[in-house]
């Protein structure tokens, strides 16, 4: 099977559109640019289908480098018979690959190894054969030094047997069916840990039992992190009758005195070798599933976190609120500088509510602020009532901003090495500012395991995490583009082509050469060739450059054919960009060349028509319900607005204003059969909800959807 082939058994598209994108990505081309640039190459595909062929690709080349090293290993133990080479190259499956290396594998001294030490392989072999009515007749024949009697001559045959049932390819594949469809999961409590605190949140699973297959990926990762906390043991088991008789179809051919020897050695196999390997490899493909669905989830949330509504280019006074300590103040400017940090007293245990209001009054007419961004933590609520009570002299509007992760970003390099002068607080407070502005360009600074919207983020594969997560961060930064002018080196590193390296260049060249004026200058970064402009050139902006295609996702290989078009209109191409009647008179056929086809010469019109569109929507301006500040003031029957500020896949959870978010469980979203909580709402999506129950002790509140 050619690594096309493989593919196409996933990815369902033309085996040419398969192949030109695989040779794409080995010459070094990003996914990003592949999906945007190379539409007519690709036969359209979009950026997920082409980061499939991708993974597809790596795991084909996974898949053939551990043949290449089966065959190797079996070949120099002299085993490799022309059968057996045929199955293993006709094979793809890294499963079926193992099981049929099993038998050639190195491992530690079995029993049977200690069994066929002591020659009792040709009486398994006898044994096995199950045609012989004299077996213990013929098993005094192989008494030794080591074989002391007929029964340990037995004995021994029987762990022979029991290690090639165990190694039969055919008994494994119908036992992993068993298991795949009838494996049930059972665990239970630790009686010595029962009573623990930190027992308690796992408390329904202390006696659980449901079919694997049903158990959802939020439910098995917290069943598993309980047993790795100690709290509970975690069984997978089906049942042991069903097993034994798929195994007796498999292996028993007769009745006669040589059965119950074999019947005996497929027990022993099956408790001892085969039960144990297959049950967990039956929990470590439910795991890797659940790895997957938790991190889509992750990756989901984190996409609609990077792409939320900015609020642009504004003078924004940001707080992060506190009580005793304060709130921390600072003013940035439109591009997200800090002019004026200070910290005021409004709250208990201080109270100086009149001088604090004096304060905010003078930085808002000082700094010539647009709007004031609150942080969501500790006093949010009452710093917004303190804040609304200020009479300023023009509109001032009122954001509140999660400050999740912001005081990761506080104390992290990339935080010091852009405020060296000033303490955590003031950088948390600049965060919970630019965050206003511009979430993209603030969010990718900061890991986004400590921005709060995942799902057991610490129990799945941390690499596969961190692979899906920066996908999705590159996806992002490159699905809005950036200003190279004003992009941290931090945003600048996510560019298609870029990375960290040369990211850090462009930002030395532009601090010492002065802002970037167009595209071409980009060539004069050090280090960054010819390959690394192609990839990158299109996705940044640069305003108010000369050739106004700069700041368009036009890239600079298209030129030459917009100035045709603007030509052939007898227009400039200033005067074609953004000029809807004057682009609808465009005929895309008209223009094609071999190497831009319709499919890009589309994208290039739709393009022109809104030059460098953010594909975000405006901020909003949210108002929580005044009455309601803390659990206390939550009381079932409530109907309140709120901010979707997470989702799972068991529902979603709702900011209300209060410092615990209410859980909107799957089935109370909308009425209807819900599968995907995701079809219903997204992150920051301003919703009603109605409480159904609040639990003051457990700080638990129920909402519902279904108003």
């Amino acid at each position: 099977m050619t690594n096309i082939q493989f593919i196409n058994k996933t990815v369902v598209t033309a085996a040419v559109n398969i192949q030109k994108t695989v040779q794409l990505l080995q010459e070094d081309c990003t996914i990003p640019f592949i999906s945007r640039y190379r539409k007519d190459t690709t036969g359209n595909l979009d950026e997920v289908q082409i980061e499939q062929i991708a993974k597809l690709q790596k795991e084909y080349e996974v898949i053939v480098k551990r043949k290449e090293a089966i065959l190797k290993s079996i070949t120099e133990q002299n085993s490799l018979s022309p059968e057996l080479e045929k199955k293993i190259q006709q094979s793809f499956d890294l499963q079926e690959l193992e099981d049929f290396y099993l038998p050639f594998k190195k491992k530690k001294k079995t029993k049977a190894d200690v069994a066929r030490e002591n020659g009792l392989e040709p009486l398994a072999k006898i044994i096995m054969a199950q045609n012989n009515d004299a077996i213990d007749f013929i098993s005094s024949k192989y008494l030794n030094e080591n074989v002391i009697n007929e029964d340990a001559a037995l004995q021994g045959a029987r762990d022979i047997i029991a290690e090639w049932i165990n190694e039969n390819i055919y008994v494994r594949k119908q036992l992993r069916r068993l298991y795949e469809r009838k494996a049930i999961i059972t665990t239970k409590v630790v009686k010595t840990k029962k009573d623990e605190e930190a027992a308690q949140k796992f408390n329904q699973y202390f006696e659980w039992s449901e079919p694997l297959t049903k158990a959802p990926s939020h439910r098995l990762l917290a069943m598993l992190r309980a047993e790795n906390e100690g709290f509970i043991k975690f069984k997978v088991e089906v049942d042991i009758d069903e097993a034994y008789d798929i195994i007796d179809t498999l292996i028993l051919k007769s009745q006669n005195s040589t059965t119950p020897h074999v019947q005996l050695a497929i027990e022993d196999s099956y408790k001892r070798l085969l039960n144990p390997a297959i049950s967990n490899e039956a929990l470590q493909e439910a795991k890797a599933k659940a790895d997957a669905n938790s991190i889509q989830v992750f990756a989901n949330n984190l996409g609609q976190l990077l792409l939320a509504p900015p609020l642009g280019e504004k003078r924004i006074l940001a707080i992060d609120p506190g009580f005793r300590s304060g709130c921390k103040i600072v003013c940035l400017d439109e591009k997200g500088d800090l002019l004026y940090n200070e910290t005021i007293y409004p709250h208990a245990p201080q109270k100086e509510e009149a001088m604090a209001m004096k304060k905010v009054r003078s930085m808002v007419n000082s700094y010539k602020i647009d709007a004031i961004s609150i942080g969501n933590g500790t006093a949010s609520r009452e710093t917004e009532f303190f804040i609304k009570k200020i009479a300023f002299d023009k509109p001032v509007q009122v954001f509140i901003v999660s400050e999740a992760g912001a005081s990761v970003y506080s104390a992290s390099k990339i935080a010091r090495e852009e405020f060296p002068d000033y303490d955590v607080t003031v950088r948390g407070s600049v965060s919970i500012g630019r965050r206003l502005s511009d979430p993209l360009a603030e969010l990718v600074k900061i890991d986004p395991k400590a921005i709060g919207v995942g799902q057991y983020q610490h129990d799945v594969d941390q690499n596969k995490l961190k692979e899906e997560l920066d996908n999705t961060v590159i996806r992002c930064v490159n699905s809005v583009g950036i200003n190279i002018n004003t992009a941290s080196k931090h945003l600048l590193s996510y560019v298609s082509g870029i990375g960290e390296k040369l990211a850090e260049n462009i930002v030395q060249y532009r601090s010492e050469n002065g802002p970037f004026q167009d595209r071409k200058q980009l060539k004069k970064v050090p280090r960054l060739g010819e390959k690394a402009y192609q990839q990158g050139v299109a996705f940044i902006r640069i305003s108010n450059a000369k050739n106004p295609l700069d700041n368009s996702a036009v890239h600079p290989e298209a030129y030459g054919i917009v100035e045709k078009m603007a030509k052939d209109l007898k227009l400039t191409v200033h005067d074609l960009i953004a000029n809807k009647e004057k682009t609808a008179l465009i005929k895309p056929e008209n223009y094609i060349t071999p190497e831009i086809g319709l499919l890009s010469l589309k994208d290039i019109i739709k393009e022109l028509e809104k030059p460098g569109l953010d594909p975000r929507k405006s901020a909003k301006v949210f108002e929580f319900d005044p009455n309601v500040k803390t659990i206390k003031d939550v009381k079932s029957g409530m109907i309140l607005p709120g901010i979707v500020n997470n989702i799972t896949n068991f529902g979603c959870f709702v900011d209300i204003g209060v410092k615990e978010s209410g859980l909107v469980h799957i089935s109370q979203l909308k009425a209807g059969f819900v599968s995907d909580v995701n079809e219903v709402v997204k992150l920051h999506q301003h919703v009603q909800v109605k409480v159904t129950e609040v639990d003051e002790d457990r700080k638990r509140i129920q909402l519902t959807m279904i108003i």
